[in-house]
């Protein structure tokens, strides 16, 4: 059996009783998470472009885009949806299993699948267990093949998330369709060709564009499986293939004989962002909050702040000085900085106007990022990163954290995942309409139709701030299950 007729065949056979507990549990909370991030990005000035060209290209309106009232056919709610998801740069990110597979630069898991499923699933009527499943094959799928791929497809200039989102997504509608093994397989197919999605664009609106194409071709791949769209039935393994023509080559024992054994989201795991910035900053954002905290530095105690990491995250982070949020998401010297004078790093601090702010600007200009020669022979598999804070009284203070706040090892329980929740959705709707949003997703796979949950993420301006607590019943559960 081929490697591509094996992943076809395990979303066709997997049912519900076969995914465990606390697996699905871990999904609930990834949903949430993904559900919040796209509510937020969904008033990115990206968002509202390609809400826009949605609107004008008309059609029926099949599916709802996520915090607003507007609809659209299901192809075109996927791709905003998945632009939203991922316009902050605050959606999950997955782990790898090797040390030679860089941390953080594998894929955003959950947008691309995430936005096809609420796209699919709402035209289809599916209930939320065929939601759980769907988006957990999904990412089960997407997370397998990203993680065998050879990481010279990422450092090359593949975005990893554009590439490999939309074969992930093209499974996850597979199910949802009820497609058989043979469509499955042409589904894999069709979204391998569609696959595309450059590094050169970080910083920019084309980043969130990515994921937001990786949904979008997910369910035009499925779609036209369904229909009896011909592709090649080897598509991932093949001379010509995936695998090969991106990457040069893969590890088949990443993937085969893997799939669900365990589930990916399980281990080695998958991270939910802290911050909505890129994922290679965020051990030195918490350090470097913490250590201002601790220490209670201000700007002017400071002469120097040095940086050292592995040498993926000055590939990745590319922007020593940025101009815009956009590029300040992907720049060392302005997670810094902003975490010195805010002493946060939330959506409120990734604003144009705080990266051209004159007091960021001369605090970026005393921090530099390098490799260090001690943490880049550690590998890849984490981003281990050393701060060195020089004083302006002679005094050193210095830290190292391996992992940020959301990784595996320092996971976020159910409440702080509602609590960004809250945050996020506080931008498009009232927090009794987030209250309720979240009551449901706790509860996803008692929902006989995900109708009620679209509804409760429809957008609406009017706002409250007075919170619910209930919501927060489910927070030791979800903790416990990160930490098994």
């Amino acid at each position: 059996m081929g490697l591509t007729q094996e992943v076809a065949k395990f979303v066709a056979q997997t049912r519900r009783r076969d995914i465990p507990e606390d697996v699905a549990q871990l999904a609930r909370g990834f949903i949430l998470d993904g559900l919040g991030v796209a509510l937020a990005g969904s008033t990115d000035e990206c968002s509202r472009i390609v809400q826009a060209q949605v609107r004008q290209m008309g059609g029926k309106g099949e599916s709802s885009i996520l915090g607003t009232s507007l609809t659209a056919p299901v192809a075109k709610a996927a791709l905003a949806n998945g632009v939203a998801g991922h316009a902050l740069d605050y959606d999950d990110t997955q782990l790898s299993t090797s040390k030679e597979a860089v941390y953080g630069l594998l894929t955003h898991p959950t947008t691309p699948v995430l936005a096809a499923v609420l796209a699919i699933g709402e035209k289809e009527k599916i209930s939320g267990e065929e939601f759980v499943l769907a988006y957990l094959l999904g990412v089960e799928v997407e997370c397998r093949i990203a993680d065998a791929i050879n990481p010279r497809h990422y450092q090359s200039g593949f975005h990893s998330t554009a590439t490999m989102g939309g074969l992930g997504a093209a499974m996850a509608v597979g199910k949802i369709l009820r497609l058989k093994e043979e469509q499955l397989i042409r589904a894999l197919g069709i979204a391998a060709s569609m696959a595309s999605g450059l590094r050169e664009n970080f910083g920019t609106m084309t980043k969130p564009l990515h994921a937001g194409r990786a949904a979008e071709n997910g369910v035009s791949a499925a779609l036209l499986a369904r229909d009896g769209f011909t592709a090649a039935t080897n598509i991932l393994e093949a001379r010509r293939g995936f695998f090969n023509a991106m990457a040069g080559g893969y590890d088949e024992s990443k993937i085969s004989g893997r799939l669900g054994a365990p589930y990916f989201m399980k281990e080695p795991g998958i991270s939910v962002k802290p911050y909505p910035s890129g994922s290679l900053s965020h051990p030195a954002q918490d350090l470097i909050l913490d250590l201002v905290r601790q220490h209670d530095l201000g700007a002017a105690d400071i002469e120097h702040i040095d940086v050292g990491t592995n040498s993926n995250v000055p590939n990745a982070l590319i922007y020593p000085m940025p101009k815009t949020a956009l590029e300040g998401k992907f720049s060392i010297p302005f997670c810094m900085a902003i975490a010195v004078l805010e002493r946060k790093a939330g959506i409120a601090e990734f604003q144009d106007r705080k990266v051209r702010d004159k007091k960021v600007i001369e605090l970026m200009k005393r921090v530099t990022l390098s490799v260090d020669d001690e943490l880049e022979r550690l590998g890849y598999d984490q981003v281990r990163s050393r701060i060195r804070i020089q004083l302006r009284n002679g005094q050193v203070i210095e830290g190292r954290y391996d992992v940020a706040r959301g990784h595996p090892a320092k996971p976020l329980s159910w409440s702080e995942l509602g609590d960004k929740f809250r945050d996020c959705a506080d931008l498009v709707m009232p927090r009794k309409k987030s209250e309720t949003a979240i009551q449901m997703v706790a509860q996803i796979e008692e929902l006989r139709s995900i109708a009620p949950l679209l509804r409760a993420l429809s957008g609406n301006k009017a706002k409250t701030k007075k919170p619910n607590q209930r919501a927060k019943s489910r927070s030791k559960t979800w903790s416990r299950t990160r930490k098994t």
